[in-house]
């Protein structure tokens, strides 16, 4: 799905009448089946971009194209159907606390089910099949039939993920994966979802904090700062001088590699001398 940002602005529903908007003056472009990483430090307007791409936010300047739509300026119906091919997993999925896992990873196919069909999917799931298959890849097989309750953060924050896996759609949108995954359970999720959007020319968006793990996957960078776009970057180009610039003043939020200055990266290991 071609997607366009033209001079775009989100601002909150919740947000004070006269809060400057969450994100200001966007444009960006995306091509079927890119894959693209967002970061930038906290409050810089990533998890709104998110939603504007997700139409979950009209934007409050500016315009945003799905394909050949206006999905604002097209009628209910056809807003439906465009919805259909998005996808958009929040950091912490909704997950009713009673329901088996299961059911859960099948609500990612909920927007192309009619509404017999996902009723009686809450009592008798349609398509076991595809949740356990979308399970085995986040090695989460065994938990299959167990509740959602039962299940530790980061057990949940995978079952998110096995609904994008199960979900019909050409516009993944998926916000912070990795909050509560260790760094191996990490490195799997984002090798599962880059693979499947693949296997699926699906076009791929997502949010990390992790910035060593948004280079090392991705090979498209954006870069957002106070709302605004600091750049657009191929992998290649992203330079831990653009990143300390990005991150000025919220340093703490880089993490390995990324987080050395360039003096520290360039500077030889220190000789230890002996005297006698």
């Amino acid at each position: 799905m071609n997607v366009l940002l033209t001079a775009c602005s989100g601002r909150h529903p919740a947000a004070v009448a006269l809060a400057p908007a969450a994100l200001r003056g966007v444009s960006l472009s995306l091509q079927p089946g890119e894959q693209v990483a967002v970061i930038g430090p906290s409050g810089a307007g990533k998890t709104t971009l998110l939603h504007l791409l997700a139409c979950a936010l009209k934007p409050s300047a500016g315009q945003l194209r799905l394909g050949e739509h206006d999905p604002w300026a097209v009628s209910r119906g056809t807003l439906q159907g465009l919805r259909k091919n998005l996808f958009l997993a929040p950091q912490t999925p909704p997950l009713p606390p009673r329901q088996r896992v299961v059911t859960a990873v099948l609500a990612g196919q909920l927007p192309r089910m009619g509404l017999g069909r996902s009723l009686r999917s809450l009592f008798y799931p349609v398509d076991i099949p595809a949740a356990e298959a979308a399970l085995v890849q986040l090695d989460l097989a065994d938990k299959l039939f167990e509740r959602v309750d039962r299940l530790s953060g980061g057990e949940r924050q995978r079952v998110g993920l096995a609904r994008v896996l199960v979900a019909d759609a050409q516009l993944w949108l998926v916000d912070e994966p990795l909050s509560a995954l260790d760094p191996t359970r990490a490195e799997q999720a984002l090798r599962t979802l880059t693979h499947a959007a693949r296997a699926r020319n699906a076009t791929l968006v997502t949010t990390l904090h992790h910035v060593d793990m948004a280079l090392a996957h991705f090979p498209r960078i954006i870069g957002l700062r106070h709302g605004e776009l600091a750049f657009d970057l191929p992998t290649a180009q992203v330079t831990r001088e653009r990143l300390h610039q990005l991150y000025a003043q919220h340093l703490d939020e880089l993490s390995g590699a990324a987080a050395l200055a360039p003096a520290q990266q360039a500077a030889p290991a220190p000789v230890v001398m002996h005297c006698r």
